[in-house]
């Protein structure tokens, strides 16, 4: 069966994900209240997070979202999710450009990224031509150029829709959420929109860009109050820390894009972010390769989820590309979701089932499962070592993590070196 890639926080997770997934919602009251106030007992909320296999909801909603915007999508040759009409030319010469429009092809937009010296290019399909078809002949025509299509990407975890009857609130996560430097720690952030004033980020530093106007998603408030969360008895792997979120998507049904998600490393690079979660995951792409390849160059450790396609599937990216820190999930067991991609890639497990997280509207914390939910732990549990870009630090930010999970030297691909913020899972079932 071929895997496919769809933009879903663009739409499906602004309610039509929730349908999709059909996940039981928790019923948590808005507020952290009193313990006593469940309606239920502890074992049977506990029990109904246990979220079903997430691999079915791409397959069962790309069909439908390209054939309801085949105005600004289109499928590549492949299958995967493309803008309509866009080819991408990553810091093409002049040579390449001009082959470009000798190919009938325009500049739609460029962008700069002065601090790591490239540019990315968007050229137009002129009307009528076909993408692949003139992808094809750009390629031949400049063969030691970059190209390729503007390809859509996704988020990697369900948040459970908001069909509640019942209250409670999460428990606390045992141990300390906030170590030494959090006060001049920063983690960024490439998602949907982030919900600023969810009760556990009202009281966060939150810098935020990409669109005219605030656009609060599911799943990026899930993934930032995972981040920098802080409400009562709920904390994230670093509440105190200064969040640079980025939304690629602002409702925009062509949102997500692979120009998007440079655009936005561009950004935190300018802003010498040097911890960055992105829980996308897509195809390859050879813009998207070569602006992580200058982001970690440059210095950035770049945290990604390895995406729930199963562990026969092919692999994820940017999780996959070299030097990415592919974060994998585990449930309360400490076992591997059964959907989680398996591999080289992966390099640490975290936390990403049976666990909560904040979401916009009511209630206000929901379940949550998928490699989405268990990379921020990751990246707020590197950001306090690597406060500014710098290759060795990030090294040696990455091997004292490593040690942390494990021995420092024996690496899976199930869980990389081992299971780290065990201890950052705000789970349901500690429930009284």
């Amino acid at each position: 069966m071929k895997h496919l890639y769809i933009p879903l926080l663009a739409l499906a997770f602004c309610g039509g994900a929730s349908a999709q997934l059909r996940l039981p919602s928790l019923g948590l009251s808005p507020s952290l209240g009193p313990l006593d106030n469940l309606r239920r007992p502890a074992q049977q909320l506990a029990d109904r997070i246990d979220l079903p296999d997430l691999r079915a909801l791409r397959l069962d909603t790309v069909g439908r979202l390209l054939r309801e915007h085949p105005d600004v999508l289109e499928a590549d040759p492949r299958g995967e999710p493309i803008v309509r009409a866009e080819i991408l030319a990553w810091s093409p010469s002049a040579a390449g450009l001009d082959a470009a429009r000798a190919a009938g092809l325009r500049v739609l937009r460029e962008e700069r990224f002065e601090e790591l010296g490239q540019n990315l290019v968007v050229l137009g399909v002129p009307a009528g031509g076909l993408t692949a078809a003139l992808l094809e002949r750009l390629r031949a025509l400049d063969p030691e150029g970059h190209y390729d299509f503007n390809h859509v990407y996704t988020g990697s975890g369900g948040v459970a829709p908001a069909q509640a009857s019942g209250q409670g609130a999460p428990a606390s996560a045992t141990g300390s959420a906030a170590g030494a430097g959090v006060a001049n720690a920063r983690v960024g952030l490439v998602d949907s929109g982030v919900d600023g004033g969810h009760p556990a980020l009202r009281g966060a530093t939150i810098r935020s860009w990409g669109c005219d106007a605030p656009h609060p998603d599911a799943h990026g408030t899930a993934v930032a109050a995972l981040m920098v969360g802080r409400d009562g008895r709920f904390h994230g792997a670093l509440p105190g820390a200064q969040l640079y979120a980025a939304d690629i998507y602002c409702a925009n049904p062509a949102g997500g894009s692979a120009a998007q998600i440079a655009a936005a490393l561009g950004w935190l690079a300018r802003e010498q972010v040097a911890v960055i979660n992105l829980s996308l995951v897509g195809p390859p792409n050879q813009a998207l390769e070569r602006i992580v390849a200058a982001m970690l160059a440059r210095g950035h450790l770049l945290v990604a989820a390895v995406g729930n396609d199963g562990p026969a599937a092919p692999p994820l990216y940017p999780a996959s590309y070299p030097g990415v820190v592919g974060v994998t999930a585990v449930d309360r067991r400490n076992q591997p979701l059964p959907e989680a991609a398996r591999g080289p890639q992966v390099q640490f497990a975290a936390p990403g089932n049976n666990m909560v997280s904040a979401s916009p509207g009511e209630p206000s914390y929901r379940a949550v499962r998928g490699t989405s939910f268990a990379a921020p732990l990751v990246a707020g549990l590197l950001a306090p070592a690597l406060t500014r870009p710098d290759r060795v630090r990030a090294r040696e930010a990455l091997a004292a993590l490593a040690r942390q999970a494990g021995d420092g030297t024996t690496v899976s691909n199930t869980l990389g070196y081992g299971i780290v913020g065990a201890d950052l899972r705000i789970d349901p079932a500690r429930l009284r």
